[in-house]
């Protein structure tokens, strides 16, 4: 439609993001009808609008996602549709009004139009006559309302957004129409059809653009519209979810950071895409950080475009990974890497950690895995212990790095300062939430999970920080991350390491393995996007040991293991046998990954070494 041509007036646009996400951030029960939000604490939406614009919104969406006839009879609100629809146009316009006075920009405000929540015929009782009459009604009060152009988003069925679009059609024949269907994890409609099946039937039904929204995150969505692409000259959007929610502190929450939002807004607008936003989880934070990233391609574009100079680039690539520690040396050569775990003490005094690092130097061991304050206990810094056994013993560490109790800014300063004093290996991690330790009240900070910690790790590395300014030099990380075979819910973790070596990852560590059949699953489901995998070995000390391995941290420990752990009927049989099993499992893997990483149970740094001993340089003796 012409409409949405002079809109875009050449460039690409972008959306607001989540307001629910917003609202329950806010105190709002996850019961309320947030629609109704809209008459009763209409200050409360118009703040949420007027951060989206501040955050740089070209596009914001009326808070009536939900406002149709169908969904606010759950509510007891059927009889209220005509007011909340009203008022919510009457406060994003507001929202937009006041943008112009503050700042002379330019927004446009969209009538949001959700999907019904039932099934409508053949599947469910809802006839299309029925379904129709509903989104008309809605529509019409939007179009009246005076709002620039309708989104109908998350359409989990064709025949549903095809009704929702004839209605808007035979409403409001000269607003622009945006209809977004959202997609699962395989790229499909949640009534089975294909992105291209989409994409040709909403052009064939007159859509002025189409596009994908929601769905289980930014990788899911953009392979979805590049597969629209070829099916339709229509104008394209994208508006993920902030990934899939994980729950942290007993909330669910997003956890894809905004410089991956920002990552994924390069993505889509390389693809073609011309309205990027967020759904579910984003918050005006991710829509800041993608604003920032569209405005460096829109200058970079007008530097192209004019014929002028291109500016210096300030981009400081890495060494290549073999160059750039000795871990990732080995890494590069396909040498067996063999890492023991030393956790720092609860201290000042690390004597005995590092002594037991000097050991495994001399007995051959490539390098020194440090946790950060693991269990989310108060231990000595990992930063801290990682330099000191460097210094004193010359074996090169693995710093485990958590997201857990630092801010965007601690985290770049951190990791600036271990560049600075030689450690050259990070490790990755989200971190443990504060109530499975000694302090669970203490506030956990969260900006970003590891996702979001890789990435900026790869732009340190790339000599930038999170704004895209540059720090002089590359900090020449090898990027490690954490992976977990044996995790319940292996559909999420599978989705978060993909994510994890997209955004950089370069090798990863796992979670102790007992059960060779789930880490074999895990290597052959992650093929496509294979990057060298570390295995965790870990020797069983007791049978309590082993319970709380399988009840408390939910390792997968097969049976047959939990009952050689029973008939050890001495505490040194038992610990003779915890070492007997790890040694097997070291062997089982030793085909498959690329590496072991050996934990120290309770600082016994000489079993760590007899278990690795069979991968060690001939001639060592762990036990000497």
């Amino acid at each position: 439609m012409t409409q949405f041509a002079d809109i875009f007036a050449n460039r690409p646009l972008l959306a607001d993001g989540a307001m629910g996400t917003v609202l329950y951030s806010r105190g709002v029960f996850i019961n309320r009808c947030y629609d109704e939000l809209n008459l009763s604490d209409p200050g409360l939406i118009l703040s949420v609008h007027e951060e989206y614009l501040q955050a740089g919104a070209e596009i914001v969406e009326t808070n009536t996602f939900g406002a149709n006839r169908i969904r606010l009879a759950r509510h007891g609100l059927a009889g209220k549709v005509k007011e909340i629809n009203e008022a919510g146009v009457r406060l994003a316009r507001a929202a937009v009004e006041h943008l112009k006075e503050k700042q002379a920009g330019e927004a446009w405000v969209a009538g949001s139009v959700g999907p019904l929540g039932v099934r409508l015929e053949p599947l469910g009782k809802t006839g299309l006559d029925e379904a129709r009459e509903a989104f008309s009604e809605q529509i019409q009060i939007l179009a009246d309302g005076g709002v620039d152009m309708l989104i109908i988003e998350t359409m989990p069925a064709l025949n549903e957004a095809h009704v929702a679009l004839q209605a808007a059609q035979s409403i409001a024949p000269d607003l622009p129409v945006l209809v977004m269907v959202t997609v699962d994890d395989e790229n499909n409609c949640l009534d089975g059809s294909s992105p291209q099946q989409a994409a040709a039937l909403l052009t064939e039904w007159g859509a002025g653009a189409i596009g994908v929204n929601c769905s289980t995150g930014p990788t899911t969505v953009l392979t979805a519209v590049e597969a629209m692409r070829p099916a339709t000259t229509l104008p394209l959007a994208a508006m993920p979810n902030a990934g899939m929610p994980r729950a942290v502190e007993g909330r669910n929450i997003y956890l894809c950071s905004p410089e991956y939002m920002a990552s994924f807004a390069r993505k889509a607008i390389a693809a073609g895409v011309q309205i990027v936003g967020g759904c579910c989880g984003t918050t005006p934070n991710h829509i800041r950080a993608m604003r920032s990233a569209m405005r460096a391609i829109d200058a970079q574009a007008r530097v192209t475009s004019s014929g002028a100079a291109p500016a210096l680039c300030t981009e400081t690539p890495p060494a290549p990974l073999g160059e750039r520690s000795k871990i990732g040396s080995l890494i590069a050569k396909g040498t067996f890497v063999t890492l023991v775990e030393i956790v720092p003490p609860k201290g000042i005094n690390c004597v005995k950690e590092i002594e037991g690092a000097g050991l495994l130097a001399r007995l051959g061991v490539h390098a020194i895995n440090v946790p950060d304050s693991p269990r989310a206990s108060a231990r000595m810094s990992a930063q801290s212990l990682c330099i000191q056994i460097q210094q004193h013993t010359g074996i090169e560490t693995i710093l485990h790095y958590t997201c857990r109790d630092r801010n965007i800014l601690s985290i770049q300063s951190d990791l600036l300062g271990a560049s600075s004093i030689g450690l050259r290996n990070i490790l990755c991690l989200t971190g443990d939430p504060p109530k499975l330790g000694n302090y669970p009240d203490a506030t956990a900070v969260f900006d970003v999970d590891s996702i979001g910690l890789v990435n900026i790790v790869q732009r340190l590395n790339h000599g930038l920080d999170i704004g895209a300014n540059s720090i002089g030099a590359s900090t020449n990380f090898s990027i490690g991350v954490a992976a977990n075979p044996g995790v319940p819910d292996i559909e999420n973790e599978l989705r978060r390491f993909a994510y994890k070596v997209e955004a950089g990852a370069e090798y990863a560590i796992t979670q102790p393995v007992f059960d060779l059949r789930l880490l074999e699953i895990f290597l052959e489901r992650i093929k496509d996007h294979r990057i060298p995998v570390i295995a965790g070995i870990w020797p069983l000390t007791s049978l309590r040991n082993a319970e709380f391995m399988k009840n408390d941290l939910r390792v997968s420990m097969p049976e047959e293991i939990m009952l050689r752990m029973a008939q050890a009927d001495t505490p040194d049989a038992a610990r003779r046998e915890g070492i007997q099993i790890a040694q097997e499992m070291l062997e089982a893997v030793r085909p498959f990954v690329q590496g072991v990483q050996v934990s120290a149970p309770f600082g016994r740094y000489n079993v760590a070494a007899e278990v690795i001993a069979s991968v060690l340089p001939q001639g060592t003796n762990p036990m000497e």
